[in-house]
């Protein structure tokens, strides 16, 4: 346990730079709002409109194929987080993805915001935040062990040459992995069950 949190003290720049990756991703995709031309708000409106629709009818049927679709994504973010940590080459590859989830986020919000003002804005806060309030710190930490895991490739085999053991540093790395995955399995399975329930309550307000 001590190790544990000696771990995260030494990685604190880590998290903090992961973080703030994230935000200049969801202030850039809010920003990218503004660049959408007419049509394609107009195309994003219609889309907006069929998905409001479908959410206040609701379906068990479509929500079954949803955990999967959801789950199978979020696995997706954390498995390409983890084989870009495997190499170093991957490095940039970790803060390209990292940036590219703040900016989905983002363009999501500032979208909704700004085609539906106050109503917009609740339902970002019933759609958007509570499960990316959980999905996001599981990819800081597994983007921060990915980085690790990688500049420990880098100090140990590329810049003093050495052939030390990565046995146990890869068996964390993965393990850690693991546990990042069944937390994303949750976490879909709240945005399944949990997310639409509180959508519906504010729909209503969007398809009058």
């Amino acid at each position: 346990m001590q190790s544990l949190r000696h771990s995260f003290k030494d990685q604190t720049m880590l998290f903090i730079f992961v973080g703030v990756l994230f935000l200049v991703g969801v202030i850039f995709g809010a920003l990218m709002v503004n660049a959408l031309s007419l049509e394609q708000q107009q195309d994003l409106a219609r889309y907006l409109g069929n998905y409001f629709v479908t959410v206040d009818q609701g379906s068990s049927e479509i929500e079954q194929v949803t955990y999967w679709n959801i789950a199978l994504l979020h696995l997706k973010w954390v498995g390409l987080i983890w084989i870009c940590g495997l190499s170093v080459i991957g490095l940039p590859g970790i803060l390209i993805l990292d940036f590219l989830k703040g900016v989905l986020i983002g363009f999501t919000v500032g979208y909704l915001v700004g085609q539906f003002s106050w109503k917009g804005l609740l339902f970002a806060l019933v759609s958007v935040a509570p499960h990316n309030l959980l999905v996001i710190p599981v990819l800081v930490l597994c983007s921060v062990a990915a980085i690790s895991f990688s500049l420990h490739i880098i100090k140990n085999r590329v810049l003093m040459h050495r052939h030390g053991n990565l046995t146990r540093p890869f068996a964390n790395y993965v393990m850690l992995t693991v546990v990042m995955g069944a937390l994303m399995l949750g976490i879909a399975s709240f945005e399944t069950w949990v997310t639409p329930a509180m959508m519906r309550w504010v729909t209503p307000m969007l398809i009058q």
